[in-house]
């Protein structure tokens, strides 16, 4: 098979599946580097703004206003680093976590929904491929 072609292909399949799970939220939602920021701190803990931007890998300016967006609506708190004043540390809040749930939960029922339609043997087939998937977004 043709890697150039595969990749296209894959690109064009998961454009459109993000696409259409973006439109299902409501206008003025968190936005999708928001949505990552706040899944990165869920997962890994508190970090500061110049890491966060790193491991997302935008520009620590393009950070400081997806921070402010989120923390203006009250789903991160900036706190003092104890070892350095100069730097701050941003966590999620509670608010953040629960916003996080629902955006998944949302997110993942229309997945659910569309693959009811799936027979078993496709539903597997999507099943196996998910570790290539995810292998593959590594090496992005």
């Amino acid at each position: 098979m043709d890697t150039v072609a595969l990749a296209a292909a894959l690109r064009l399949a998961m454009g459109r599946i993000v696409r259409r799970l973006r439109q299902a939220h409501a206008v003025g939602d968190v936005t999708l580097s928001g949505v990552s920021v706040l899944a990165r701190l869920a997962r890994t803990g508190p970090d500061s703004p110049g890491a966060l931007a790193e491991l997302e890998r935008v520009r620590p300016q393009a950070m400081a206003s997806t921070l402010a967006g989120l923390e203006q609506r009250g789903l991160v708190r900036r706190t003092p680093d104890t070892a350095d004043g100069r730097r701050a540390i941003v966590s999620i809040t509670d608010e953040g976590r629960t916003m996080l749930e629902q955006r998944r939960s949302e997110s993942v029922g229309r997945l659910a929904h569309a693959l009811d339609e799936f027979t078993a043997q496709e539903r597997q087939a999507l099943q196996d491929a998910l570790p290539l998937l995810d292998r593959l977004a590594d090496r992005l």
